[in-house]
Protein backbone atom coordinates (compact mmCIF):
# COMPACT_ATOMS: atom_id res chain seq x y z
CA UNK A 1 0.00 0.00 0.00
CA UNK A 2 1.80 3.39 -0.93
CA UNK A 3 0.84 6.54 1.33
CA UNK A 4 0.40 9.88 -0.20
CA UNK A 5 3.80 12.18 0.00
CA UNK A 6 4.05 14.62 2.52
CA UNK A 7 3.28 18.07 1.48
CA UNK A 8 7.12 20.03 1.35
CA UNK A 9 7.20 23.07 4.18
CA UNK A 10 5.68 26.18 3.13
CA UNK A 11 8.71 28.16 1.67
CA UNK A 12 8.06 31.18 4.14
CA UNK A 13 8.60 29.42 7.23
CA UNK A 14 12.17 30.21 8.06
CA UNK A 15 11.26 34.08 6.99
CA UNK A 16 8.36 33.56 9.67
CA UNK A 17 10.37 32.37 12.41
CA UNK A 18 13.08 34.72 11.69
CA UNK A 19 11.01 37.55 11.98
CA UNK A 20 9.54 36.20 15.52
CA UNK A 21 13.09 35.98 16.72
CA UNK A 22 13.52 39.73 15.33
CA UNK A 23 11.07 41.12 16.76
CA UNK A 24 11.77 39.19 20.67
CA UNK A 25 15.48 40.89 20.18
CA UNK A 26 14.99 44.32 19.25
CA UNK A 27 16.14 46.51 21.55
CA UNK A 28 13.69 48.88 23.16
CA UNK A 29 12.76 52.09 22.29
CA UNK A 30 13.38 55.08 25.18
CA UNK A 31 10.17 56.70 26.26
CA UNK A 32 9.17 60.14 25.58
CA UNK A 33 9.29 62.32 28.82
CA UNK A 34 6.24 62.53 30.58
CA UNK A 35 4.27 66.29 29.91
CA UNK A 36 4.16 68.49 32.79
CA UNK A 37 1.04 68.90 33.97
CA UNK A 38 -0.79 72.10 32.46
CA UNK A 39 -1.32 74.62 35.78
CA UNK A 40 -4.45 76.49 35.62
CA UNK A 41 -3.47 80.48 35.83
CA UNK A 42 -5.84 80.85 38.60
CA UNK A 43 -4.19 78.08 40.96
CA UNK A 44 -0.58 79.79 40.45
CA UNK A 45 0.82 81.07 43.59
CA UNK A 46 0.70 84.65 44.28
CA UNK A 47 4.53 86.38 43.20
CA UNK A 48 5.20 89.89 42.31
CA UNK A 49 3.68 89.96 38.81
CA UNK A 50 0.80 87.40 39.22
CA UNK A 51 -1.90 87.29 42.43
CA UNK A 52 -3.30 83.70 43.20
CA UNK A 53 -7.28 84.22 43.01
CA UNK A 54 -10.40 81.02 44.24
CA UNK A 55 -11.04 78.27 41.77
CA UNK A 56 -14.11 78.80 38.84
CA UNK A 57 -16.93 78.06 40.82
CA UNK A 58 -18.15 74.94 40.38
CA UNK A 59 -14.32 73.49 39.74
CA UNK A 60 -13.66 70.26 41.34
CA UNK A 61 -10.88 67.38 41.12
CA UNK A 62 -11.91 64.01 42.96
CA UNK A 63 -10.10 63.21 45.35
CA UNK A 64 -7.69 59.65 45.36
CA UNK A 65 -8.78 57.32 48.35
CA UNK A 66 -5.89 55.01 49.92
CA UNK A 67 -8.27 53.27 52.69
CA UNK A 68 -5.18 51.33 53.94
CA UNK A 69 -4.07 51.49 57.79
CA UNK A 70 -0.86 53.65 58.05
CA UNK A 71 0.48 53.78 61.24
CA UNK A 72 -1.78 55.31 63.68
CA UNK A 73 -4.06 56.40 60.98
CA UNK A 74 -6.85 54.70 59.38
CA UNK A 75 -6.14 56.05 55.81
CA UNK A 76 -4.67 58.70 53.44
CA UNK A 77 -6.23 60.56 50.57
CA UNK A 78 -4.67 62.81 48.29
CA UNK A 79 -7.54 65.37 48.89
CA UNK A 80 -8.76 67.64 45.29
CA UNK A 81 -6.15 64.84 43.09
CA UNK A 82 -3.27 67.64 43.37
CA UNK A 83 -1.96 67.37 39.56
CA UNK A 84 1.56 66.27 41.18
CA UNK A 85 0.39 62.79 43.37
CA UNK A 86 1.37 62.42 46.84
CA UNK A 87 2.91 60.38 49.11
CA UNK A 88 4.27 59.42 52.49
CA UNK A 89 6.22 57.13 54.69
CA UNK A 90 6.70 56.31 58.43
CA UNK A 91 9.55 55.39 60.34
CA UNK A 92 8.10 53.10 63.09
CA UNK A 93 10.95 53.28 65.38
CA UNK A 94 10.73 56.98 65.69
CA UNK A 95 6.75 57.31 65.13
CA UNK A 96 7.55 60.23 62.27
CA UNK A 97 5.88 60.64 59.03
CA UNK A 98 7.13 62.08 56.11
CA UNK A 99 4.41 63.47 53.94
CA UNK A 100 4.98 65.00 50.70
CA UNK A 101 3.08 66.77 48.05
CA UNK A 102 1.65 69.45 46.02
CA UNK A 103 -1.02 71.18 45.74
CA UNK A 104 -2.26 74.89 44.66
CA UNK A 105 -3.28 75.67 48.00
CA UNK A 106 -5.72 74.50 51.33
CA UNK A 107 -7.85 77.70 51.34
CA UNK A 108 -10.58 79.77 48.96
CA UNK A 109 -13.68 77.39 48.16
CA UNK A 110 -12.04 74.03 47.63
CA UNK A 111 -8.27 72.44 48.73
CA UNK A 112 -5.52 70.03 47.20
CA UNK A 113 -2.91 67.97 49.96
CA UNK A 114 -1.65 65.00 51.24
CA UNK A 115 -3.82 64.21 54.45
CA UNK A 116 -3.11 61.24 56.84
CA UNK A 117 -6.27 60.72 58.86
CA UNK A 118 -8.64 58.38 61.30
CA UNK A 119 -12.44 58.32 62.06
CA UNK A 120 -13.86 59.44 64.88
CA UNK A 121 -16.93 61.00 66.78
CA UNK A 122 -17.51 63.13 69.66
CA UNK A 123 -14.77 65.52 71.09
CA UNK A 124 -11.00 65.55 69.86
CA UNK A 125 -7.71 66.60 70.67
CA UNK A 126 -4.45 66.13 67.97
CA UNK A 127 -1.37 67.73 68.00
CA UNK A 128 2.20 67.27 66.47
CA UNK A 129 5.44 68.61 65.70
CA UNK A 130 5.44 69.74 62.44
CA UNK A 131 8.74 70.79 60.19
CA UNK A 132 9.92 71.61 56.92
CA UNK A 133 13.09 69.69 55.87
CA UNK A 134 13.65 71.94 53.31
CA UNK A 135 14.65 75.74 55.32
CA UNK A 136 14.51 76.87 52.08
CA UNK A 137 11.32 76.18 50.72
CA UNK A 138 8.29 78.24 49.23
CA UNK A 139 6.98 80.81 52.45
CA UNK A 140 3.37 79.42 51.78
CA UNK A 141 3.60 75.59 52.39
CA UNK A 142 0.97 74.55 54.94
CA UNK A 143 1.13 71.79 57.62
CA UNK A 144 -1.40 71.15 58.81
CA UNK A 145 -3.76 69.50 61.88
CA UNK A 146 -7.00 69.23 60.63
CA UNK A 147 -10.94 67.93 61.14
CA UNK A 148 -12.90 67.68 58.29
CA UNK A 149 -16.16 66.38 57.62
CA UNK A 150 -15.53 64.34 54.16
CA UNK A 151 -12.49 63.36 51.92
CA UNK A 152 -13.87 65.87 48.91
CA UNK A 153 -12.13 68.76 48.03
CA UNK A 154 -14.54 71.53 48.93
CA UNK A 155 -15.93 69.61 52.31
CA UNK A 156 -16.23 71.61 55.73
CA UNK A 157 -13.36 71.95 57.82
CA UNK A 158 -11.33 73.81 60.69
CA UNK A 159 -7.27 73.09 61.10
CA UNK A 160 -4.39 74.68 62.77
CA UNK A 161 -1.83 75.26 60.51
CA UNK A 162 1.63 76.43 60.24
CA UNK A 163 3.58 77.87 57.29
CA UNK A 164 7.21 77.94 55.56
CA UNK A 165 7.73 81.56 56.60
CA UNK A 166 6.52 80.84 60.14
CA UNK A 167 2.55 82.09 60.28
CA UNK A 168 0.10 80.31 62.23
CA UNK A 169 -3.38 79.98 61.77
CA UNK A 170 -6.36 78.84 63.42
CA UNK A 171 -8.97 78.29 59.97
CA UNK A 172 -12.12 76.95 58.83
CA UNK A 173 -14.52 76.64 56.11
CA UNK A 174 -18.28 76.85 57.73
CA UNK A 175 -19.61 74.52 55.07
CA UNK A 176 -19.26 72.59 52.06
CA UNK A 177 -17.92 75.33 49.21
CA UNK A 178 -17.83 78.26 51.29
CA UNK A 179 -14.71 80.49 51.42
CA UNK A 180 -12.05 79.48 54.29
CA UNK A 181 -11.58 82.71 56.96
CA UNK A 182 -8.84 82.58 59.68
CA UNK A 183 -7.14 83.96 62.45
CA UNK A 184 -3.46 84.50 61.75
CA UNK A 185 -0.57 85.08 64.24
CA UNK A 186 3.28 85.50 63.76
CA UNK A 187 5.50 84.65 66.57
CA UNK A 188 9.44 87.08 66.78
CA UNK A 189 11.86 87.30 68.32
CA UNK A 190 14.06 90.78 68.88
CA UNK A 191 17.65 89.96 68.15
CA UNK A 192 20.79 92.31 68.89
CA UNK A 193 20.87 95.15 66.57
CA UNK A 194 17.27 95.61 66.62
CA UNK A 195 16.00 92.75 63.79
CA UNK A 196 12.37 91.06 64.56
CA UNK A 197 12.71 87.40 63.49
CA UNK A 198 9.82 84.97 63.07
CA UNK A 199 9.57 82.01 65.31
CA UNK A 200 8.05 78.46 63.93
CA UNK A 201 5.68 77.22 66.86
CA UNK A 202 7.88 73.81 68.03
CA UNK A 203 4.09 72.25 68.16
CA UNK A 204 0.53 72.52 67.11
CA UNK A 205 -2.47 70.87 68.35
CA UNK A 206 -6.28 71.30 67.74
CA UNK A 207 -9.34 70.88 70.47
CA UNK A 208 -12.94 70.10 69.17
CA UNK A 209 -15.24 70.45 72.42
CA UNK A 210 -18.74 69.88 71.51
CA UNK A 211 -18.98 72.90 68.76
CA UNK A 212 -16.59 74.99 70.22
CA UNK A 213 -12.97 74.42 67.89
CA UNK A 214 -9.56 75.92 69.97
CA UNK A 215 -6.31 76.14 68.72
CA UNK A 216 -3.18 74.71 71.09
CA UNK A 217 0.59 76.24 70.72
CA UNK A 218 4.00 75.20 72.33
CA UNK A 219 6.14 77.90 70.75
CA UNK A 220 9.54 77.08 72.12
CA UNK A 221 8.90 73.87 73.74
CA UNK A 222 6.90 75.00 76.97
CA UNK A 223 3.96 73.30 77.77
CA UNK A 224 0.86 73.25 75.38
CA UNK A 225 -1.38 75.88 75.85
CA UNK A 226 -4.81 77.29 74.30
CA UNK A 227 -3.72 80.33 72.11
CA UNK A 228 -6.64 82.97 70.70
CA UNK A 229 -10.29 82.62 71.10
CA UNK A 230 -12.15 79.55 69.96
CA UNK A 231 -14.36 79.53 67.05
CA UNK A 232 -18.03 77.49 66.78
CA UNK A 233 -18.24 74.70 64.13
CA UNK A 234 -20.73 72.09 64.06
CA UNK A 235 -19.26 68.36 62.55
CA UNK A 236 -21.52 65.22 62.20
CA UNK A 237 -20.05 62.18 63.62
CA UNK A 238 -18.62 60.47 61.42
CA UNK A 239 -15.70 62.79 60.58
CA UNK A 240 -11.74 62.66 59.81
CA UNK A 241 -9.03 64.30 62.01
CA UNK A 242 -5.20 63.89 61.21
CA UNK A 243 -2.57 65.76 59.53
CA UNK A 244 -2.11 67.29 55.78
CA UNK A 245 0.94 69.32 53.82
CA UNK A 246 0.52 71.31 50.84
CA UNK A 247 3.69 72.47 49.02
CA UNK A 248 1.33 75.55 47.53
CA UNK A 249 2.43 74.97 44.19
CA UNK A 250 0.25 73.11 41.98
CA UNK A 251 2.76 71.58 39.60
CA UNK A 252 5.93 71.02 43.25
CA UNK A 253 6.66 68.75 45.42
CA UNK A 254 7.37 69.24 48.95
CA UNK A 255 7.96 67.84 52.29
CA UNK A 256 6.67 68.06 55.84
CA UNK A 257 7.76 65.91 58.90
CA UNK A 258 5.32 65.11 61.37
CA UNK A 259 6.39 63.43 64.68
CA UNK A 260 5.15 62.86 68.53
CA UNK A 261 1.59 62.79 67.34
CA UNK A 262 -1.26 62.38 69.64
CA UNK A 263 -4.26 61.93 68.68
CA UNK A 264 -7.20 61.32 71.79
CA UNK A 265 -11.55 60.65 71.72
CA UNK A 266 -11.70 63.87 73.68
CA UNK A 267 -11.48 66.95 74.49
CA UNK A 268 -8.58 68.38 77.25
CA UNK A 269 -5.93 66.04 76.43
CA UNK A 270 -4.36 68.20 73.66
CA UNK A 271 -0.54 67.58 74.78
Amino acid sequence: MEFPARPAAPKFAPLFFSAILALCTAPAFAQAPATPPVVPDWALPSSPTHVQVPPPAGFHRPTVNFNTPFGVFDGQSDIGGPLVPGSASHDAASGRYTITSAGYNIWYTRDEFRFLWKKFSGDVSAAADLTFPDPNGFGDRMAVVMIRQNLEDDSKMAMVGTHGAGMLQLASRDDKGAMVTDMEYRFGARLTGGSLTLIHASRIGIEKHGDSISLFVSVQGEPMHQFGPPITLHFDGPFYVGIGFSSHQPATSDSAVASNIAIENSAGKVQ
